[in-house]
């Protein structure tokens, strides 16, 4: 994002992002209307009142959309759950806690969340400058990383080499939630976060 002087987007830069917030949020009226796989791309252009070359300008596939409606949503809402947070004991409480409504928000988007997770993997293989990052291993690292100030996990490992390892042990268990009927997505990632905190061991 291009800054002015003063810290804010450019005049420019805010209004391509405007365009892509109608963009998004246009496709995301018609998804929850009718359906994912049932909007076309001409479908979403026509009804955002712009033409195909545009919208493929932005977007260039309807997954893109996805993500960045998703994505949007995970940075408005992470100044109010990081205040949440500070209620929690830091460590595993606090994990347990960003879990507990991450699965809230996963249960709400549950019919989209699994072309915009195989889409989101896709996208690692593209080069760092061209991905859009959801931001959400920030959010975990710095949930680690307090932990390990507060003595809470072992702080020999590095934050962001944990933070790795717990985001793909959660990549395994949306996985499993999206394409397994019957699971409960919180039962799911506490069982993981069981598995991350205390290991293979046998519980005493």
């Amino acid at each position: 994002m291009v800054l002015s002087e003063t810290g804010d987007p450019g005049r420019r830069e805010r209004k391509l992002q405007q365009q892509r917030d109608h963009l998004a949020d246009t496709a995301w009226g018609l998804f929850e209307a009718e359906g994912f796989e049932a909007v076309t791309m001409e479908r979403i252009a026509e009804l955002a009142d712009v033409s195909k070359v545009t919208l493929y300008r932005y977007f260039p596939v309807k997954e893109a959309l996805l993500r960045h409606r998703f994505h949007r949503e995970l940075w408005q809402a992470w100044p109010a759950l990081q205040q949440e947070l500070t209620g929690f004991p830091a460590g595993r409480a606090r994990l347990l806690h960003f879990l507990e409504r991450h699965a809230a928000w996963c249960e709400s988007r549950r019919p989209f969340l699994l072309p915009y997770v195989l889409f989101r993997m896709s996208d690692v293989l593209r080069p760092e400058a061209g991905r859009e990052r959801s931001g959400m291993d920030r959010l975990i690292g710095e949930i680690i990383a307090q932990g390990q100030a507060a003595g809470a996990f072992r702080s020999d490992i590095a934050a962001p080499i944990l933070t790795m390892h717990f985001q793909f042990a959660h990549l395994a268990v949306m996985l499993r939630w999206l394409t397994m009927d019957g699971l409960s997505l919180i039962g799911e990632l506490g069982q993981m976060l069981d598995l991350f905190c205390n290991g293979m061991r046998s519980p005493a």
